[in-house]
């Protein structure tokens, strides 16, 4: 089980008492944004580590096609794998961990997709 799981978790478990039928839903939104969040910094950090290096990669609208395809990967690979035997799974281990596992605050959870975009918003204005 990786970080994203135990976030899914935290976020489904927040989300299940009050909504029990968007939970799930939500915690895939979730992931994905924040999936997505990590992608966008990652690429505009080479998009301008290559810029300074004078190296000729790709164009900025083959650059943003490809973002845009990433995104609907990214969803149908969460929403694939959170709504089968995965999640089960990762219910029965983190019940079997309820003593040791962690549990984060859900605006903690909410902040750091947003905190990646702002790191994203000041390495794009960096390079």
């Amino acid at each position: 089980m990786n970080l994203f799981d135990s976030l899914f978790y935290n976020t489904f478990t927040f989300y299940k008492p009050k909504l029990k039928q968007k939970a799930n839903s939500i915690a895939i939104l979730y992931i994905t944004i924040l999936q997505i969040s990590l992608i966008l910094l990652l690429g505009v950090f080479f998009a301008g580590f290559f810029r300074n290096m004078n190296m000729v990669t790709m164009s900025s609208s083959n650059a943003w096609t490809l973002f845009a395809l990433t995104i609907i990967f990214i969803y149908f690979k969460n929403w694939m794998q959170y709504t089968g035997k995965k999640r089960m799974m990762i219910n029965a281990k983190m019940n079997k961990k309820k003593s040791k596992s962690t549990s984060y605050n859900i605006y903690l959870l909410w902040l750091l997709p947003i905190a990646v975009l702002g790191l994203t918003y000041v390495v794009f204005q960096a390079t």
